[in-house]
């Protein structure tokens, strides 16, 4: 029962329950953390880990946000809350830059990648997938060949990572955006690039970033 669990792991426990039952998809390592007050995202994978062999999630940790509540936790069965084991496919609709914006046709394709339900409940209709190629937000976790994905919207808040396509150029790029009046600021997350300034009448937002699929392994090699 999660009555015996350490304060700590009750809280996170809280916290992925509480999270999970509002936005209907499971929260990262570092919002974690931030809920309950500890900077450390190696202690928060310890409680993790202790949570998930006592019975009450498991975990994908190549997927950033890859944890599940199971429905049953005394009896280790492997059902959770969010949705049983059901994949859904995500349409995959090619490459987007995270450097300098590149001109490239308009998002389209028609493969698909495969994710589990769980993450994200039932909401899954306006999801799309694209492969990251180059590393100007590294410091948000996303290098090149990772695949993010992404929630069809045309509208982000300050901060937010999102693919931007650029009218005037037929340009796309992957980005933090900051609403700055007339213009926008396109932010990379890497201390070594500069932002990019664009009017705001040039820029749409295609979609927000909801999840990041690492590539844990070089695949040219």
């Amino acid at each position: 029962m999660n009555t015996q669990l350490p304060e700590r792991q009750k809280k996170v426990l809280g916290f992925l329950e509480d999270y999970i039952g509002e936005n209907g998809y499971p929260p990262t390592v570092r919002e974690i953390g931030d809920a309950i007050g500890v900077t450390s995202t190696s202690l928060v994978s310890y409680y993790l880990k202790h949570l998930e062999q006592k019975g009450f999630i498991d975990r994908a940790e190549a997927i950033s946000r890859g944890i599940r509540l199971r429905a049953e936790p005394e009896a280790g069965g492997p059902d959770y809350l969010m949705g049983s084991n059901e994949v859904v496919s995500i349409p995959f609709l090619g490459y987007i830059v995270a450097s300098e914006p590149l001109p490239v046709e308009p998002l389209s394709g028609a493969e698909t990648v495969e994710i589990n339900r769980a993450l994200f409940g039932k909401d899954v209709a306006d999801l799309f997938a694209l492969q990251v190629q180059g590393n100007s937000m590294i410091d948000a976790l996303i290098h090149d060949g990772d695949t993010v994905i992404l929630r069809h919207q045309e509208r982000v808040e300050n901060g937010e990572m999102a693919a931007v396509w650029l009218n005037s150029n037929a340009e796309t790029t992957l980005k933090k955006v900051y609403y700055e009046g007339s213009r926008v600021r396109l932010q990379p997350a890497n201390p070594t690039m500069g932002p990019i300034f664009v009017p705001a009448d040039d820029v749409q937002i295609q979609g927000k970033v909801v999840m990041v699929i690492r590539q844990l392994f070089n695949t040219s090699m």
